[in-house]
């Protein structure tokens, strides 16, 4: 499922990039600071460097977006004075990070159909469930994914601000946070002008464990069951021992 969504956006930058007219010069370049951020012990989070450059006139988009996964909400009720939660709905294929940036008002760059249809800004995201909810209840629980998302940081609030330096030169930063996950990215950039699409870049990264973390990922997954012991032993032994110190205080 990753790897198809992000094989499908190439496919959607292929297409935008063979509806434009030769004109001699690529209409947009862009590239990324680095394309892998390393979580390592103490990782704290991350700061990426997106810039490129424009041919001729145009304003410039950016969307960077994580793997589509299954994510769950929850509401909670009060029950006999207890908070309990009664109801969850699935979200099939939510991105686990979203952050959108723009050299201008999003709204103003292109009309609302091709936002749709390109989900550029969390309002525009395709968030399809398994549960047959009503209208009302499908905004609510939509909502509050979204609202989770931007309180873990991993969809931003506001859009970030691209900003032109030198003419064409263009630069924005994606600040990813210490909770983020591992896995493929795809960062887009489109140039817009006249309310339409002119040309799209999109450029593969990865957020990836490496080091001790690393290690220690592949070996709970690889070798569950033993990592479970191993965690218990070690749970065991640490209560053994703040036992022991404590007798002797």
């Amino acid at each position: 499922m990753r790897s198809l969504a992000i094989g499908g956006l190439a496919v959607l930058a292929a297409l935008v990039a063979g509806m434009q007219p030769s004109r001699g010069a690529e209409p947009l370049i862009a590239d990324i600071s680095e394309d892998l951020i390393a979580i390592t012990t103490g990782f704290e989070g991350s700061d990426l460097l997106l810039f490129g450059t424009t041919e001729g006139e145009g304003e410039v988009i950016v969307v960077v977006r994580g793997a589509a996964e299954e994510v769950v909400v929850r509401r909670k009720a009060r029950v006999a004075g207890i908070w309990i939660n009664r109801d969850d709905v699935r979200f099939v294929e939510a991105p686990n990070f979203y952050h959108v940036a723009s050299s201008g008002p999003i709204e103003e760059l292109l009309p609302a159909s091709v936002l749709s249809e390109a989900q550029i800004g969390v309002e525009q995201l395709v968030l399809e469930t398994t549960n047959a909810l009503d209208r009302d209840d499908a905004e609510a629980f939509r909502a509050a994914l979204i609202r989770n998302q931007q309180r873990r940081g991993l969809y931003n609030e506001t859009p970030g601000e691209v900003s032109f330096a030198g003419g064409r030169l263009f630069r924005t930063k994606v600040s990813f946070p210490a909770n983020v996950q591992t896995g493929p990215y795809a960062a887009e950039v489109y140039l817009v002008d006249n309310g339409a699409i002119v040309s799209m870049t999109v450029t593969p990264l990865r957020v990836s464990k490496l080091g001790f973390e690393a290690e220690m990922f592949s070996f709970a997954h690889r070798q569950s069951a033993l990592y479970g012991l191993i965690a218990i032993a070690v749970a065991l032994m640490a209560g053994w021992l703040a036992g022991f110190v404590f007798r002797k205080a």
